[in-house]
C-alpha cells in the first residue's frame, strides 16, 4: 500500500493565524474576505485563500506568499493576525494509503462519512501537535506541524508508511 501513498512537504505556502476581535462575527469576517465562512472545524476556501477553522473565532489562513499583509489590509480592525509562514511545516498526504497512515497516529475517526473534504481536526500524532484538514475525496490531507517538529513528524510518517 506504500505505493498508493504520496507524501510531500508543501513549499512556498504562506500561513497566518486569524482571530476575530470581540464582537466580530464569522459572517463579518467572511464579508471582508469575500468568503462564506463555515462554522466550526471546517475549511472555507476561495480562489486564493483557505481558512482552516481551529477553534471558536480562530483560523489558520493558507495562501500565496504575502498572505499576512493582504489579510491585514482587508481585515483592518476586525481581527488579530500573525504571520505563521515560518512557524509551520505542511505535509501533503494523498492516495489510498493516506487515510490509513493518519488513522495509525491520530485518535480520531477518519471514516469518509465522518471526516470528508473540508473537515479539520486539531490533535496529536506521535506526541506532536498537528492540524489536519482534508483537501479532497482522493483522499488528500494537509497536516500542519510546528516547524521544529517537522523532522520528527516526517520520521514517524516514513516509519508508519513503511509498515503498511
Amino acid at each position: 500500500m506504500a505505493e498508493a501513498l504520496i507524501i510531500e512537504e508543501r513549499e512556498g505556502l504562506a500561513l497566518a493565524s486569524v482571530m476575530v476581535r470581540k464582537g466580530v462575527t464569522a459572517a463579518a469576517l467572511g464579508e471582508a474576505l469575500g468568503l462564506v465562512i463555515a462554522e466550526g472545524a471546517r475549511v472555507s476556501a476561495g480562489p486564493d485563500l483557505a481558512l482552516i477553522g481551529t477553534g471558536p473565532g480562530t483560523w489558520l489562513a493558507s495562501g500565496e506568499p504575502g498572505l499576512a499583509a493582504r489579510l491585514a489590509a482587508r481585515l483592518g480592525p476586525l481581527a488579530s493576525l500573525s504571520d505563521q509562514s515560518g512557524g509551520y511545516a505542511v505535509f501533503r498526504l494523498s492516495g489510498v494509503g493516506a487515510r490509513t497512515v493518519l488513522q495509525r497516529g491520530a485518535a480520531i475517526d477518519f471514516h469518509p462519512s465522518l471526516f470528508a473534504a473540508g473537515s479539520v481536526a486539531t490533535t496529536v500524532i506521535a506526541h506532536i501537535g498537528v492540524i489536519i484538514w482534508q483537501v479532497d475525496d482522493l483522499p488528500t490531507y494537509d497536516v500542519a506541524v510546528f516547524r521544529s517538529y517537522a523532522a520528527s513528524f516526517r520520521h514517524w510518517l516514513d516509519l508508519t508508511a513503511a509498515a503498511l
